[in-house]
């Protein structure tokens, strides 16, 4: 049986770091008045989260329209030895329409599915919470 775990807090800095350290996330979003979430690839530029989308598809037309409130999440849990980290970011996502800007993030993020992925949002934090499990003789 695995010993017994610390929750320890992570500094913003840490948190964005390790964010950025993954590629992958969930953004969670509002729709039809609920909580939604989809799985999606990410990168972390300019102190931003940032994500690609079709335009159509329920991100493009949920979130990216106006500034949406939104949550992104990623983590780095291995269950086996119940240590690891999770991130959860609270901000402002909005469509990058700065056609430069967008070309440079398109870039520096390849999708994993298939089409175009031809909408750039990107998510500012307002609020960011890193958390570590950590053994107890490890959380100082």
């Amino acid at each position: 049986m695995t010993a017994a775990r610390d929750l320890k807090e992570l500094s913003e800095a840490e948190a964005l770091r390790r964010l950025a350290s993954v590629p992958f996330g969930r953004v969670v979003f509002t729709l039809h008045a609920l909580p939604a979430v989809r799985p999606v690839n990410h990168v972390v530029a300019d102190g931003r989260v940032v994500i690609r989308t079709n335009p159509g598809t329920v991100l493009s037309k949920e979130v990216a329209p106006a500034a949406a409130v939104v949550a992104f999440e990623a983590d780095d849990l291995d269950p086996y030895e119940r240590v690891g980290w999770s991130v959860i970011v609270t901000g402002i996502a909005r469509p990058v329409t700065d056609p430069e800007e967008a070309e440079r993030f398109k870039e520096l993020l390849q999708p994993w599915v298939r089409g175009g992925m031809d909408q750039v949002i990107s998510i500012q934090p307002e609020i960011v919470n890193g958390f570590e499990l950590v053994p107890l003789d490890d959380a100082s």
